[in-house]
């Protein structure tokens, strides 16, 4: 089933064998004319529909608010947070597949429905997964290359050549130079998206166990799922942990395009590089710290916090520490979203499975404490548009707990989750033929001229 999916036919172009396809790559394919009829009929429709109006201050202050990608991954709401293909995240949690005594949703059928839109049934799912299992393997070439990488350079730079690296197995790249039709750039990209997903957890793995653990590496385990295996080859085995990577895995999958990894990734894609060129660029905006620092900044602050008050952690202590915190005019980290106007679904998520299988942690409950008193006093001071907590709040007390202590290697697991999704994402931009990104930029003289008599 999961053999060579694409042949070359005798005008040297690629004809693809829909008997060869994988029961996900075939739904695509059947998915592809309907998508396509949807997204003609609404530039017919709606075409010259104003979709908002656009600031000065948006244009200078980071397009905020903007409206200003077409993403049908997921979708991002102020008030109620994000939705993968309209599910909320307690939704999919109840309704994808999960281990046997599990609580978590596995990544796996997370990818299934972001590419999709459908909750995959069983077969689907287990189709999915062998799938992914597959093409798991490195390249022994490339294998070497990452161990061979200096254990002084950031883990996250790591993660980024290597994928650089991986781009040589492309499949995209090596059709496109061959003369694939256009209407066919969905298929190797879809090859080289499944490649990239099922490899990025062992080259994460090899890089944490290089650089942290004296290059003591793990095999693999191919009698687990995608994220259990991440998790066994970084060296942490029990369930529960398994549980926490396989949450976070899921829940960190997407968050709608504007974000800077998946906009980059979006963005590089468009002038048609290949899934490894984009979103390794992906990756290189993910380890900017106004990205994929904060759950770092977040635990240094709740570790500085539990280090003044020692034992007590009662609310008016936690007031006084915050209370310090803003009046010397910083930021309480974790608190606050750029989008987000409530708490964020995904704190709720992991906070649940705080309260399911950690007990007696004191970073963990003072976690909570923090959450029952910042709201309030952010409110009352107007600090911040919303002062309630996003998942930044709550994921590296949860790693931490677990032993997994090594901060800058947290984002490389937000990277591994997020491949799920802006990485799949390339596979639609491909089936809908959209076009290379090319916004206008002004300067501060077109915006004196354009106003000057207003």
């Amino acid at each position: 089933m999961f053999s060579k999916v694409a042949t070359r036919s005798a005008k040297g172009l690629f004809t693809d064998s829909k008997a060869n396809f994988s029961l996900l790559k075939k739904r695509i394919q059947e998915l592809i004319p309907q998508r396509q009829a949807e997204l003609k009929e609404i530039k017919e429709k709606y075409g010259n529909k104003q979709i908002g109006t656009i600031t000065v201050e948006q244009v200078i202050g980071g397009m905020r608010g903007m409206k200003g990608l077409f993403w049908d991954l997921s979708a991002l709401d102020a008030n109620e947070g994000i939705r993968f293909r309209g599910h909320s995240i307690p939704e999919a949690s109840h309704k994808l597949q999960k281990v046997h005594h599990g609580h978590e949703p596995l990544p796996e059928a997370f990818l299934w429905l972001l590419l999709t839109g459908d909750i995959p049934k069983e077969h689907e799912f287990k189709d999915i997964s062998a799938e992914i299992l597959e093409h798991s393997e490195l390249p022994a070439d490339v294998e070497q290359f990452v161990k061979n990488l200096p254990t002084e350079m950031h883990p996250m730079t790591q993660l980024s050549i290597s994928l650089l690296r991986l781009q040589t197995t492309s499949k995209f790249q090596k059709a496109y130079s061959e003369g694939i039709h256009k209407s066919k750039y969905w298929s190797p990209t879809y090859d080289d998206v499944i490649s990239l997903i099922a490899k990025i957890p062992r080259l994460a793995a090899l890089i944490y166990r290089n650089k942290y653990k004296d290059g003591k590496f793990i095999n693999p385990d191919k009698h687990l799922d995608w994220a259990g295996n991440y998790s066994h080859m970084l060296g942490y085995e029990r369930f529960e942990i398994k549980e926490a990577i396989r949450g976070y895995l899921s829940i960190h999958s997407d968050h709608e395009g504007g974000n800077v990894s998946a906009h980059t990734t979006h963005l590089v894609g468009s002038a048609l590089a290949d899934p490894f060129l984009s979103y390794s660029a992906g990756v290189n905006g993910l380890a900017g710290p106004l990205h994929g620092l904060a759950n770092q900044e977040v635990l240094r602050w709740l570790l500085d916090l539990k280090k003044e008050l020692g034992d007590d952690i009662s609310e008016a202590k936690v007031k006084e520490f915050a209370y310090s915190t803003l009046s010397s005019g910083k930021v309480i980290p974790g608190y606050g979203h750029a989008v987000l106007r409530d708490t964020d679904p995904r704190f709720m998520h992991l906070r649940q499975f705080a309260q399911r299988y950690i007990k007696d942690d004191p970073l963990v409950d003072l976690t909570g404490t923090v959450f029952k008193v910042v709201p309030p006093i952010l409110k009352e001071l107007g600090k911040v548009k919303n002062p309630y907590p996003n998942v930044d709040a709550h994921s590296g007390v949860i790693l931490y707990h677990y032993g997994l202590r090594e901060f800058d290697y947290y984002t490389v697991i937000f990277a591994v989750s997020r491949a799920l999704g802006a990485a799949s994402s390339l596979v639609w931009s491909r089936a809908l033929g959209l076009p290379i990104e090319r916004p206008g930029s002004i300067d501060a003289n077109w915006i004196r001229n354009k106003f000057k008599d207003a």
